[in-house]
């Protein structure tokens, strides 16, 4: 009785927690017009994607009616090289302050600690000045810059976590065979790291996917990511308010972050535990 009266009550968290969703998915699926005779929380009576198709190729951002396309390209050119490079350079700082340890290894740890902590508000004005120093004002590029340099504290700080519990008698063993600092890191720590490299790859990825801040203040037109163009879809105050529209265009921008949750969810929980036992 009590087990039962448990997931009714889990059951009725889950429903809570995805009405909102299931709103979204149902209104997405309605025409106009049943929008404006139906309830909120009513299912479509006759499904239709034309606001889908709108929202991904001709609703209008701004003043471009090119829908969500190129600015979701955008996203995907903006955070691909953005997690690739910030985590490879999250593991090796993390395993050049834990396996090749030097003079100053726990300060510089420290300052880029605090940096994980620094709001996205204070490093506005100097990174604008330095991407205009180095030419890369609203461009992919720049953001590209930017995310790979603001998630390095965090990156670091996973990869540390994990090499701190990792023998250094491996490492030792490694140098007695001849092997350098790259080839130890290659070809013993990294494989080991699997579980870590996928929090890395996961939290940095939905940081920068989901970055609004960053895009709208760096970028201008074609270059802006996904969330500014839907910001602009969802806010726009001319014509028709066409619901539908808005809510496909926000299930589509959240779709890649859910697909990885989903695909990688149980490996984020494996990750984050290994990393906490061996920190």
């Amino acid at each position: 009785m009590l087990r039962g009266l448990l997931f009714a009550v889990l059951i009725l968290f889950c429903l809570y927690y995805l009405m909102p969703l299931i709103v979204m998915v149902s209104t997405s699926l309605k025409s106009l017009d049943e929008i404006r005779t139906s309830s909120l929380i009513s299912l479509p009576q006759a499904v239709t994607f034309d606001a889908w198709a709108k929202a991904w190729s001709s609703a209008c951002v701004g003043v471009r009616c090119t829908g969500l396309e190129p600015y979701f390209m955008n996203s995907v050119l903006m955070v691909v090289p953005s997690v690739i490079i910030s985590t490879i350079l999250g593991a090796l700082n993390g395993y050049a302050l834990t396996k090749w340890r030097f003079r100053g290894a726990d300060i510089i740890f420290a300052l880029m600690l605090f940096g994980s902590f620094i709001p996205f508000q204070v490093v506005l004005l100097p990174m604008a000045r330095m991407l205009g120093y180095f030419g890369l004002a609203g461009s992919v590029y720049g953001l590209i810059l930017v995310h790979t340099i603001y998630g390095l504290a965090f990156t670091t700080l996973f990869f540390r976590n994990f090499f701190v519990g990792v023998s250094d008698g491996i490492v030792n063993a490694a140098k007695i065979d001849g092997a350098g600092f790259f080839k130890i890191f290659f070809s013993v720590l990294l494989p080991m790291s699997l579980p870590t490299i996928v929090v890395t790859v996961i939290w940095q990825f939905t940081q920068i996917w989901n970055d609004f801040l960053f895009g709208i203040a760096f970028t201008v037109g074609d270059s802006n990511p996904v969330t500014v163009a839907l910001n602009n879809i969802v806010a726009t105050s001319t014509g028709v308010k066409e619901y539908n529209v808005d809510m496909a265009a926000a299930i589509i921008a959240a779709l890649p972050t859910l697909l990885v949750y989903i695909i990688a969810g149980k490996y984020f929980v494996r990750g984050l535990s290994a990393g906490a036992v061996k920190g």
